[in-house]
C-alpha cells in the first residue's frame, strides 16, 4: 500500500462503509477479516461478534502493526499472504473488503478465501466496477486524463476494472451457492457535511496511487499533480455529486 493510504483506510467504519457485513455479523462467529489493513473495520467486527474470534490477516506487515497497537486484547491479527491462507476450513465467514480488486488473480484469492470457511459458513467481497464511475458535472480533463491511465494502469498489470460485476459469476464457478448480490453505492454531493473526505477520494487516489503510476510511466508528475489539484478545485467549487459503482457479493460453502 502507498504512503498516505492509512488515512483512508482509518475513516471507514461498518455502518458507512461495509453495510452488508454489519447485517451478516452476529455474536459467537469466527470472522475472518482479509485485507484488514489498519483494523478500523476489524475491530468493529470484533466488537460485534463477542464473544467470537475475529481475526484479521493482511500482507502489509507495516499495516498489521498499526492494527495491533490500536486493538484491545483479544483481537487477532496476522502477517500473510491471501495466496498463502494459513487457515483451512475455521470461520463461520471470511470477509473483503475493496482487496480483489487490486489483484491479477482474483478467482485464485477467492478460492484462497473460500478454504478457510468452514462447510456451511459465507464468504463476502465488496468492490468496485472503476468503469462505472459517475460524476455530475464531468471533473476537469486533467482529472479525466488521470483517471483513463488509472484504468490503462490497472488493466495493464492483470486487474480487472469491472471485478464487482464478475464476482457473482466467480463464486458460481467455484461452488458456492446461494449468492447474492447487494447494491452498496457510494453516493456523494456537495450538501455532505462530510463532502471534502466523500467527494475528493479520487484527490487522494492522485496523491497515493498516483505517485506509483508516475514511476511506472502512466503520468508525468506535473499531469498527476495537475489532476490533484484541479480535482481539488472542482470539488470546492463545482461539483454536484459522485457515485462509486460497489456491490457486496456473497456466497455459502455447501455443507
Amino acid at each position: 500500500m502507498p504512503s498516505g493510504t492509512e488515512e483512508i483506510l482509518n475513516e471507514r467504519t461498518l455502518s458507512s462503509s461495509h453495510r452488508r457485513l454489519d447485517e451478516l455479523l452476529q455474536p459467537g462467529m469466527r470472522v475472518l477479516d482479509v485485507g484488514c489493513g489498519t483494523g478500523a473495520i476489524t475491530r468493529e467486527m470484533f466488537e460485534t461478534t463477542d464473544p467470537g474470534i475475529t481475526v484479521g490477516l493482511d500482507i502489509d506487515v507495516s499495516l498489521i502493526r498499526q492494527a495491533i497497537d490500536a486493538s484491545p486484547r483479544g483481537l487477532c491479527f496476522v502477517a500473510a499472504d491471501i495466496f498463502y491462507m494459513p487457515f483451512d476450513q475455521q470461520f463461520d465467514l471470511a470477509n473483503t473488503a475493496r482487496v480483489i480488486q487490486w489483484l491479477s488473480s482474483p478467482r485464485k484469492a477467492i478460492a484462497c478465501c473460500i478454504s478457510a470457511i468452514m462447510p456451511g459458513g459465507r464468504f463476502l467481497a465488496l468492490d468496485y466496477n472503476h468503469e462505472k464511475i459517475e460524476w455530475d458535472p464531468s471533473p476537469p480533463s486533467s482529472v479525466m486524463l488521470f483517471y483513463e491511465a488509472f484504468l490503462a494502469w490497472r488493466s495493464d498489470a492483470g486487474m480487472d476494472n469491472a471485478i464487482a460485476d464478475h464476482l457473482a459469476l466467480d463464486f458460481e464457478q467455484l461452488g458456492l451457492v446461494d449468492i447474492r448480490v447487494t447494491e452498496q453505492h457510494e453516493y456523494a454531493d456537495s450538501l455532505h457535511a462530510d463532502r471534502k473526505s466523500r467527494l475528493g477520494i479520487w484527490s487522494a487516489v492522485a496523491a497515493t496511487r498516483g505517485l506509483q503510476m508516475v514511476r511506472d510511466g502512466y503520468l508525468t508528475e506535473l499531469q498527476r499533480v495537475a489532476a490533484e489539484m484541479d480535482y481539488r478545485e472542482w470539488v470546492e467549487s463545482s461539483a454536484v455529486s459522485q457515485t462509486l459503482y460497489l456491490l457486496a457479493v456473497e456466497g455459502r460453502v455447501p455443507g
